[in-house]
């Protein structure tokens, strides 16, 4: 029921985003901490929304998934990404040569990662979420300030909540963060993200492959059957000539972007388009306020590590108000926030490094920085240490313990 204009609500955590990450996050508390009132806002009504796209899912999420029992309704639209062959072709090349693959039988039958339809993920959290939380109606943030007893947060139709600790999971352009004052740092990388999904002649064998081209890289992820996710990456101009494309014809394009991989392809479902950017909060947390999620780091999309580096947050920051709960002490003090803080720095300015440099090395057609990198590629793909580095990276199952599968 909708709370009376003047009213103020009370929680001991409020969640605001209602999206994979704060849902994750919500959903966590419950489960781990008996008798904590969790409230989630967003600005929307809590539905499965009609999205077509698909996120890879790394094994160290799927372990959180499945710690708070929300994985088990995923898997069954899920598909395993067993190995990744990477190729770096110019502007004009024919062929797709691999000069680096990822595969790993050592994992006992564990993919490092899972390709899981939005509207699956979503279902399954929603579903918990609603049986977990307070879900409020939807409303939109006008104010937030922070105080000795909690944060206020209020709302454009006139109603206040009071919580202990405020978590900001609403998104890349959050607007708690703006009004904690949080600065960021940004760059526009002035390439556009087009998103599909295609079916194709030729099986995928849970496969992925990522293609780096000049104007930014092309990624088939495998979804159930002979269907792959497509997330490309192109500039606005040439982007904007792809989505007025016939099928048909754009069909055409992106078989000769992967250089028929997967054979005969057909685009199956609507282009999403989206422009790129890396957004940077120079703090993770203040008095009262922690972010999470896009309102914490927007990274590129080269190596799908988006929403992973997302959940990883919620892992961390669910653990540390685990360990703040039992020590007796206040979840929105800084003390407690700060703890969050350190422990996510390191892993989000390294994911934000590595994929700004790649994309900035590989979106380079000249043809002395393409044979250094091919060069370097080949020699990475020689040394199994160093791919086990890589892929344990990717994998995200190490660190907090929901990442490695350990209930809190």
């Amino acid at each position: 029921m909708m709370a009376q204009t003047g009213q103020v609500q009370s929680f001991d955590v409020l969640i605001v985003g209602g999206g994979p990450v704060g849902l994750s996050l919500g959903i966590a508390l419950a489960k781990y901490i008996p008798g904590m009132r969790v409230g989630l806002l967003d600005r929307r009504k809590l539905t499965v929304p009609k999205d077509s796209r698909a996120s890879a899912i790394a094994a160290g999420v799927r372990h959180v998934f499945e710690a708070i029992g929300v994985w088990d309704d995923m898997a069954e639209a899920a598909n395993p990404i067993a190995e990744m062959k990477i190729t770096d072709s110019g502007s004009g090349d024919i062929s797709r040569p691999v000069f680096l693959n990822f595969s790993d039988p050592r994992r006992q039958g564990e993919p490092f990662a899972h390709m899981v339809p939005n509207t699956a993920s979503a279902a399954s959290l929603i579903a918990a979420g609603l049986a977990h939380m307070t879900v409020l109606e939807p409303g939109a943030v006008s104010g937030f300030s922070a105080g000795p007893a909690g944060g206020r947060v209020e709302l454009e139709d006139g109603r206040a909540i009071s919580a202990a600790l405020v978590v900001a999971a609403d998104g890349g352009k959050s607007m708690l963060r703006g009004l904690a004052g949080i600065k960021t740092f940004s760059h526009d990388y002035r390439q556009s993200g087009l998103v599909t999904t295609i079916s194709h002649a030729q099986p995928h064998n849970d496969i992925a492959y990522e293609h780096f081209r000049p104007a930014g890289p092309f990624a088939s992820l495998p979804l159930r059957g002979h269907r792959s996710s497509l997330v490309w990456a192109e500039t606005p101009q040439t982007a904007q000539a792809l989505l007025a494309m016939a099928p048909q014809d754009l069909a055409l394009r992106i078989e000769a972007a992967m250089g028929s991989t997967l054979g005969a392809v057909e685009v199956v479902e609507t282009v999403q388009s989206f422009p790129l950017s890396l957004v940077l909060a120079r703090r993770l947390a203040a008095p009262r306020l922690a972010l999470i999620g896009d309102a914490a780091h927007v990274i590129h999309p080269l190596a799908g590590q988006g929403l992973n580096l997302g959940l990883r947050d919620v892992a961390v920051l669910a653990e540390t108000l685990v360990d703040a709960v039992r020590l007796g002490e206040d979840l929105g003090s800084i003390t407690v926030l700060e703890r969050y803080e350190r422990r996510r720095r390191a892993d989000t300015a390294s994911m934000a490094l590595a994929t700004d440099g790649l994309n900035r090395l590989f979106s380079n057609d000249a043809d002395p920085v393409r044979a250094v990198r091919d060069f370097g590629l080949s020699l990475v793909d020689r040394i199994d240490p160093l791919k086990d580095v890589i892929m344990n990276k990717a994998a995200g199952a190490t660190g907090a313990k929901l990442l490695k599968g350990l209930s809190l």
